[in-house]
């Protein structure tokens, strides 16, 4: 870990929707006599490990990670083209920070886990903050259990003041470092609530420290106690959560439904003038004529292309279009338009497109922005509407939505802001949509794999049916050939595609191909190809990808590590 982080600093943040400011000063310099002495410095303590998952290379943007995973793709130098690439090192900038910035985190976590049970407040005030700070504890080590396979453990014991210069442990293995992550969650959930009153929504609750336990067991392939998890949540067993699908997939990413009962555990946003504490969708996905896109990451043709058809069934471009699918001719007729300054001299079967894109899983046009559709944009400080037209020379000015890059290929709407949210936006870094960590639809699928993984196939197919419904898909096994499954491996390919449609955008899909040990038959060699069939470049991705390497610099400051196969 980087020993230059000395002080720990709270977070200046407006956070769960009340108006927490918390001070600039670093709190752990502040004597006993003036800090850690009131339930609001407690609070103001967990605040400041809370505001640290905003961080880029945390959960900033964590749905970037998509890039990674296959699902989504960008041009510029940020870490991640490394990995498309297979040009990172272990001194890539990316991997640095991404280590670095979860061990401030988590030595964040310490001092709250360290200082608060010696406060002179109530037990009924230290003991969530506690278990607060110990949920962030987990999330974080886990972040780098999955990314890196065994870290070093520094827990509460360890005084950063006192000992920043001594910190060189060594690699704890996987299980040691999974054993930490469950006992900091089930310490937590003796003394979360399982809801926070409304002016402290966005805190965690005993349903999240469940759900990432959850998680925890199922990446270890822990099957019996991940169900048990799960089906703490998903049945109510000993509480009432408040659970529920939200009705609206699309809104979800919005201002509509980013609070709703579907969030178990998400990043809080703020947005308005005074108050930018967002996180940059709009910056890294959104377009050229959304409120100040860029286009780093955008959805790739191979994504939008596994959306099904309504009614379940697999959807091939040749079913509705003869040859596209061979000849690349036919793919650019298909989509290609012309104009003058923006008046459209000739367009495709437009008719014929709006068909084939309604006709499809619902999810698509909720996550996509498809060819000549609408976004609604924020031109030149005006909310206009922009149309999707793939031609030469298109701009925003026009009326239309324009590619970064200049590469013809689908963007996302999941996420992208619409003109500038009725005044709630006012900086492209900070769209106020908060970041879903952990979703109820996430459980419900990672309940799906482990009933299916422990031989429990008719459980798995009902909680998989529950996310496909909500958006008006039919059921697994619900009459038509197309939908049936009778064995664990069709079971098993049926989640890994609802897992991609339903959590494509949120940065799930890295993590679960290198988990299930699919990553480098489904990544390397993948050509990227934009609409017209026509490639970007090739993916790499080989046997010492599935984990990262330890970054130079720790090794060089700590002889103890050891680096990761291969690296």
């Amino acid at each position: 870990m980087k020993r230059y982080t000395k002080f720990l600093l709270i977070v200046p943040l407006a956070l769960l929707i009340g108006c927490v400011q918390l001070d600039t000063v670093p709190y752990d310099r502040i004597s006993s006599e003036t800090f850690w002495q009131t339930p609001e410095h407690a609070k103001q303590a967990i605040m400041g490990v809370y505001g640290g998952l905003r961080r880029d290379d945390l959960y900033g943007k964590k749905y970037m990670h998509d890039n990674m995973g296959g699902l989504a793709f960008g041009w510029q130098e940020n870490g991640y083209l490394s990995f498309m690439l297979g040009t990172a090192t272990e001194q890539t900038t990316y991997i640095g920070n991404f280590w670095r910035h979860q061990y401030d985190e988590i030595q964040r976590s310490n001092q709250v886990i360290r200082r608060v049970p010696d406060m002179p407040v109530d037990d009924a005030v230290k003991k969530p903050v506690v278990a607060e700070a110990k949920f962030l504890r987990a999330l974080h080590y886990a972040e780098l259990l999955s990314y890196f396979g065994g870290v070093p453990v520094y827990d509460e014991s360890v005084d950063l003041n006192a000992d920043f210069n001594n910190l060189k442990n060594p690699r704890s293995s996987v299980e040691e470092v999974r054993a930490f992550i469950v006992k900091d969650l089930t310490d937590a959930i003796v003394d979360l609530p399982v809801a926070w009153p409304q002016a402290e929504y966005g805190r965690a609750t005993k349903g999240a420290a469940y759900a990432l336990r959850g998680k925890v067991y199922l990446y270890a392939k822990d099957w019996k106690n991940a169900i048990a998890d799960f089906e703490e949540i998903v049945s109510n067993k000993s509480n009432n959560y408040g659970y529920a699908l939200y009705p609206s997939y699309a809104d979800l990413f919005k201002l509509a439904g980013h609070k709703s009962s579907e969030m178990i555990f998400a990043v809080q946003t703020l947005g308005g003038v005074g108050l930018e504490y967002g996180i940059p969708y709009a910056y890294n996905t959104g377009f050229r004529g959304s409120f100040g896109g860029g286009n780093f990451g955008m959805p790739t043709t191979e994504l939008a292309d596994s959306y099904e058809n309504k009614d379940g069934s697999r959807f091939n471009w040749n079913d509705v279009i003869p040859k596209f699918n061979e000849d690349n001719a036919v793919k650019r007729k298909t989509f290609w338009a012309t104009h003058t300054n923006g008046k459209l001299t000739s367009i495709p079967d437009t008719a014929l497109l709006g068909k084939i894109y309604r006709g499809r899983d619902p999810r698509m046009n909720a996550a996509l922005i498809v060819p000549y559709s609408y976004h609604l944009g924020f031109v030149a400080n005006q909310v206009r509407m922009l149309q999707f037209v793939v031609a030469a020379g298109v701009s925003e000015n026009f009326g239309q939505c324009r590619n970064n890059s200049g590469w013809f290929t689908y963007l996302w709407r999941k996420f992208t802001p619409e003109g500038n949210e009725n005044g709630a936006m006012s900086v492209r870094e900070h769209t106020p949509f908060n970041f879903p960590i952990i979703r109820y639809a996430d459980v419900l699928l990672m309940l799906s794999e482990a009933y299916n993984e422990d031989g429990q196939l008719a459980k798995a197919i009902i909680e998989l049916n529950k996310v496909r419904t909500r958006v008006g898909m039919p059921g697994l096994n619900s009459g038509p050939a197309v939908l049936a499954v009778t064995t664990k491996a069709q079971l098993f390919d049926r989640i890994a595609h609802e897992r991609k449609v339903e959590l494509a955008g949120e940065g799930h899909q890295f993590s679960d191909v290198r988990r299930w040990g699919i990553a480098k038959a489904q990544l390397d060699g993948t050509v990227i190809r934009n609409l017209f069939g026509e490639p970007h470049f090739v993916r790499k991705f080989t046997d010492r990808d599935y984990l990262w390497p330890i970054p130079r610099t720790e090794i060089e400051m700590n002889a103890a590590l050891t680096q990761n196969p291969g690296w």
